[in-house]
């Protein structure tokens, strides 16, 4: 007698929290906003530069600044299990551009415009705009050292708003002076919050001896008198941080571009000096900052290299797009020109051989794919034809066949006339399909 085996049940596995996946026809979105970025930095000099995800671990140590949020509570860090070297998921890129500038000599030859994509890794708290794994697109310029390269980053953040439409966006700007000038202004800030204790909450005493800068960041709404009543960087500043500040302010103006000064601006990794910057929209929640950056000249020493000046941004992808979403900006074109129709599966060699033309001539063509059952009918054809998005159905019907012709109908727009064309001429009439011809 033979016993049934019961199938055994496998658990469903699921992407890690806070890690998502990015499906069509969401997907069209990031690619469109990634060619708009890669056309922009075309036009600045920009070049394209690819950093490792995993990154050794005193990297960020090191050039974050080990009193960070970053480093202390959101990295992913583990050791590898085959030679024991501690490693972490990239939290941001700063820090691997410049490594790899100094590594390979990058600027051996001279100063370097750079800009990257791609996946970033902290462990926070999943929410709007804010993932455990999200993108980023930075530029950095390496090996420049005046206010006017600050301010072309900033001009290039800017272009990129105004085409891809975007409102509601503004810049704040401030200047973290000099290590000496911080210096000055630390010991100031101790004293004040020292004589405010019963304001500053557990995290604020704590960090308070160790950087005390980091409090003007608190996002803790009791704190926020004591914080406003600090005294401010900007007064600590000598006329050279001055002079810098100016000059970025001074191309800003002759550009026509707005923005405010923001003393309480620190941003949250520990490389930065002079210019700070964000560009903040209140369109987002809490998560409103969709770009900041600033000028690191101290970051290549702190990771081993020689003394070079250095300014970069870096913008939040998913709040970008979800901005873009919110104002129904970045329209994208169909992804599919045409959808090819066949009823007969004995035809479909032909129909392929024509479609390989089409497609060499840059038209997007999706085929109807036969099943075990063999070819659907031309009804379900055309539903799946009208569902894909397509602008014109090509019908490789059985007349159309015998005569070495395709049927070509327009499934979005009315006032175009159906027509019918020759298969061995499809390289020529190609074009007249395409949605960016």
């Amino acid at each position: 007698m033979n016993e049934k085996i019961a199938p055994r049940k496998v658990e469903k596995l699921v992407a890690v929290k806070g890690m998502n996946d990015i499906l069509p026809p969401d997907s069209a979105r990031w690619e469109a906003l990634e060619a708009r970025v890669r056309e922009l930095m075309r036009r600045f000099a920009y070049e394209n530069v690819r950093t490792p995800i995993v990154e050794p671990t005193a990297l960020f140590v090191r050039g974050l600044g080990e009193v960070t949020d970053i480093v202390e509570k959101e990295m992913y860090s583990f050791e590898d299990r085959l030679n024991g070297e501690q490693l972490t998921l990239r939290p941001e890129n700063t820090a691997g551009v410049v490594r790899a500038a100094i590594e390979h000599s990058l600027l051996y030859n001279g100063p370097k415009r750079l800009f990257y994509m791609g996946p970033m890794f902290r462990h926070e708290r999943p929410q709007r705009g804010r993932y455990r794994q999200f993108h980023q697109i930075g530029a950095e310029a390496l090996g420049f050292s005046g206010g006017e390269v600050d301010a072309e980053l900033i001009l290039m953040a800017q272009a990129l708003w105004q085409e891809l439409g975007l409102t509601d966006v503004e810049l704040q700007l401030n200047s973290l002076g000099q290590p000496e000038e911080r210096l000055q202004h630390r010991a100031a800030l101790i004293a004040h919050f020292e004589a405010h204790p019963d304001a500053l909450d557990e995290e604020a005493k704590r960090r308070l001896h160790l950087n005390p800068l980091r409090l003007l960041d608190s996002k803790n709404p009791a704190m926020q008198p004591v914080i406003e009543a600090a005294p401010r960087l900007l007064d600590f500043l000598g006329e050279a941080s001055r002079r810098h500040l100016q000059s970025v302010t001074d191309v800003l103006d002759a550009n026509g571009v707005a923005y405010g000064i923001n003393p309480r601006l620190v941003r949250g990794m520990d490389y930065y000096n002079l210019t700070v910057f964000e560009f903040v929209t209140t369109r987002l929640g809490s998560q409103g900052t969709i770009c900041a950056g600033g000028r690191y000249d101290y970051l290549f020493e702190q990771v081993g290299g020689k003394p070079t000046p250095a300014v970069g941004w870096a913008i939040g992808m998913e709040r970008v797009l979800e901005l873009l979403k919110e104002q129904g900006a970045l329209d994208v074109a169909p992804a599919v020109d045409a959808y090819a129709i066949v009823p007969d599966a004995a035809s479909l060699p032909a129909v392929m051989a024509c479609l390989q033309t089409l497609r060499a001539a840059g038209t997007s063509v999706l085929m109807h794919a036969s099943s075990a059952k063999g070819m659907a009918s031309m009804k379900s054809q055309f539903k799946r034809a009208d569902a894909s998005g397509a602008r014109f159905a090509l019908v490789f019907g059985a007349d159309e066949m015998a005569q070495g012709q395709v049927t070509v109908k327009a499934l979005r727009d009315a006032n175009i006339p159906q027509q019918t064309l020759a298969l061995p001429e499809a390289a020529q009439w190609a074009k007249t399909l395409q949605s960016n011809a």
